[in-house]
């Protein structure tokens, strides 16, 4: 005590004898210096496949951005709504004008951000109208039929604070005036990652994800987690277990991804005990362990858990985490 006591005399004393000089700052000169990164983290991104230089892309915290010039230049078209948070981006292609938004980060990390539901833009960003699902807080999917733009599919995180039933699979024919649950196993239980066969679009993979989140904790994995397919537009799904190839046990956080060249060939990124990368060539009717690397299956799969195929070549991977990593499945 006596020794602090001392240490603060002699800091105060310190101050005391110091002056500043302002004839040295005469010639100082403020400059900006950011933002640097005024959109935070990205969540989605999607693309006007007829005119790849039209890009939306989603910002955890910072709204929806808009280029048409291939990434270029950048254009804010969701700041004057109710919520910057952003965990979905989905152009429908068949007509490039309509945008969905689903608002809320879906990815449970401890900063992560909650929304107000989903939004739809018939005018390429320039007016918003708001569709719905508010209580499901975070949104973290959207999937558009492509052969019925009325159809959609939202896969809802919800809330990792809470236990409630607003979460799960939801699924609209009217262009989001109405919405039915389709899909759902708890309350604390979310769509962590929606996959369409675009080939087939009544064929639906959903990974759903039991979580929860407190400000000093964080539980992955339960009884409602598992990878569901659909082979009738939702209307019944069946789980894939351990008869299909997939691990015994309590899962986590489950990432999917179709190859656009090959939809029988499906890939699964899977959290249970260990964490293995699985892959089927029957559309998903049997899977393969074809990776055990742990640097490259385990790595916070409660925030990184994405997969992607290349559009050309079905045996090149993509994993997309802190580092971005390329796998061969040869």
């Amino acid at each position: 005590m006596r020794f602090l006591t001392f240490m603060l005399l002699c800091f105060g004393l310190s101050l005391n004898a110091q002056t500043l000089n302002f004839d040295t700052l005469q010639n100082l000169k403020i400059r900006n210096v950011g933002p640097a990164n005024m959109s935070g983290r990205i969540t989605s991104i999607d693309v006007v496949t007829a005119n790849p230089k039209i890009i939306y892309v989603g910002a955890a915290s910072g709204g929806v951005w808009k280029s048409e010039n291939g990434g270029s230049a950048w254009t804010p078209v969701f700041d004057d709504q109710p919520t910057q948070n952003i965990g979905a981006v989905a152009i429908q292609q068949s007509n490039s004008d309509v945008i969905w938004v689903g608002t809320g980060e879906g990815n449970p990390r401890n900063s992560m951000n909650l929304g107000a539901g989903i939004f739809k833009s018939t005018d390429g960003g320039a007016s918003w109208k708001f569709m719905g699902l508010k209580a499901t807080k975070t949104i973290h999917r959207i999937s558009i039929d492509p052969n019925d733009h009325n159809t959609v599919y939202v896969g809802a995180m919800g809330d990792p604070f809470t236990e409630n039933e607003h979460r799960g699979l939801y699924k609209t024919i009217d262009g989001g005036e109405n919405w039915t649950k389709i899909l759902y196993t708890n309350t604390s239980s979310g769509i962590a990652d929606l996959v369409m066969d675009k080939s087939n679009p009544k064929k639906i993979f959903a990974a759903l994800y039991e979580h929860h989140r407190t400000p000093y904790s964080f539980v992955s994995g339960g009884k409602g987690s598992g990878l569901y397919i659909s082979e009738d537009s939702g209307e019944s799904w069946n789980i894939i277990g351990p008869e299909q190839g997939f691990p015994e046990g309590e899962l986590g956080r489950i990432g999917i991804a179709i190859a656009p060249t090959n939809p029988n060939r499906i890939y699964a990124k899977v959290e249970a005990e260990k964490n293995v990368l699985y892959r089927s060539d029957d559309g998903g009717s049997s899977w393969i362990v074809i990776n055990k690397n742990s640097k490259f299956t385990n790595n916070r799969p409660f925030y990184f858990q994405d997969l992607a195929v290349d559009t050309a070549d079905d045996d090149r991977l993509y994993n997309i985490y802190q580092p971005l990593s390329v796998v061969y499945t040869l």
